[in-house]
């Protein structure tokens, strides 16, 4: 019998399993007591629905709005464009234009066209460790070395440690503030010293701020947007998944030069031919007229944030390295590996998490440590599951 081999791109083949998938298969099966119920601290998306205003708007899109079941322009609906323009330049004291941004299929979707109007294969980025496993996922997949930049003991990734990693294959640095997975927001002096490090390099810096909306700091988080020909160096990428509750719908952001929006315009079209045009209209309403409702979200957030701090603080042996937007980031007190304790406390405590060894590479040496580390995400457990959490995490 003759076996035909189909040919296999290896790059694919080699990347991961998405880890919040394998993750929520260790459930599958198990049945915990009534009185100690699955506590899902693993994934990053809000479970609740929208608020009833933007639910509303949409419903009304379905069935009064032709347009929104049709094409729409490539790089997103004017209006939200404009939109988004206009506000990031009031929010950052910038001035920015609507042909430099992109609306976009989520943040994911962002990253990987910017991404790619960088680098082919055999190029690489520098992505500080721990990192967002998507984008080391995205990298490999098409080729390009993801290098890792390891992070103080802070989590804060240092400029001058990422200049020792620059060669003539490096086309960009990447950072996501609020950090994904540990929280950390980077201090703005640090963001800028990356600006300049990759603006002086002649490579770009691609900062992920998908969680800014829950920033403790007031605005703007960084003065990129105000510098003199910031749009030649800087790409930066957002999401509204987080802000307005629409992980489903997938609408993000990019924001860059004309002449990159234009590369990117060819990625976008060929990919998803446009964003969701039901996506872009709540998009759009969420900006003209949820910002009193995302404040109040906000503070619930940092209340939950206060009460994970404290009680990381209580806790005994374990280390809490970095809280913020929705994460928290320890480094737990066992002898064995991340993904051997998160599957303990789930089968002991009930409590699903993702390990740290997820979001860092391979070979990740004495640097990076993700076997030391859980990850645990708590913007949707409130004050009584955060509680709870601590009680259980007490008793493994």
């Amino acid at each position: 019998m003759c076996v035909i081999k189909i040919a296999e791109n290896s790059d694919l083949k080699s990347v991961q399993p998405p880890p919040v998938m394998e993750t929520c298969e260790w459930v599958t099966n198990i049945g915990w007591p009534d009185d100690k119920p699955l506590l899902n601290v693993s994934q990053a998306a809000p479970t609740d629905p929208p608020p009833d205003s933007l639910l509303r708007e949409l419903a009304n899109a379905v069935l009064t709005d032709q347009e929104a079941h049709a094409y729409g322009p490539v790089l997103g609906m004017p209006d939200l464009r404009e939109e988004i323009a206009g506000r990031w330049s009031s929010e950052y004291g910038a001035k920015i234009s609507p042909g430099q941004v992109a609306v976009t299929s989520g943040c994911n979707q962002a990253f990987c066209a910017a991404a790619l109007s960088l680098c082919k294969a055999g190029d690489a980025l520098i992505v500080p460790v721990p990192w967002y496993f998507n984008h080391g996922m995205w990298l490999r997949m098409t080729g390009v070395e993801a290098r890792p930049l390891p992070s103080s003991d802070d989590m804060v990734p240092d400029p001058d440690r990422a200049m020792a990693l620059l060669d003539r294959r490096v086309k960009g640095i990447v950072l996501v503030t609020p950090n994904n997975p540990t929280g950390t927001e980077y201090p703005p002096d640090v963001v800028d010293e990356f600006f300049e490090l990759a603006r002086s390099s002649g490579i770009a810096l691609i900062v992920d701020e998908t969680y800014r909306d829950f920033d403790s700091r007031e605005f703007p988080p960084h003065g990129i947007f105000s510098r003199t020909a910031w749009d030649e160096t800087f790409i930066h990428v957002y999401s509204f998944s987080k802000a307005y509750r629409l992980t489903g719908h997938r609408v993000g952001a990019l924001i860059s030069s004309p002449l990159r929006i234009s590369q990117i315009e060819k990625f976008l079209d060929t990919v998803t031919i446009c964003p969701n045009q039901l996506a872009q209209r709540s998009a759009l309403f969420g900006l003209r007229n949820l910002e009193d409702w995302k404040a109040a979200e906000r503070q619930k957030i940092l209340g939950r944030r206060a009460a994970v701090t404290e009680g990381f603080l209580a806790l005994e042996g374990w280390k809490l390295k970095g809280c913020g937007a929705y994460f928290a980031y320890a480094e737990h007190p066992f002898e064995s590996p991340s993904q051997e304790i998160s599957k303990r406390l789930l089968r002991e405590q009930a409590i699903l998490t993702i390990p740290g060894s997820v979001f860092v590479p391979e070979s990740s040496g004495s640097d990076h440590r993700g076997d030391r580390h859980i990850r645990f995400a708590f913007a949707n457990i409130g004050q009584s599951g955060i509680s709870e959490l601590f009680h259980r995490l007490r008793g493994l």
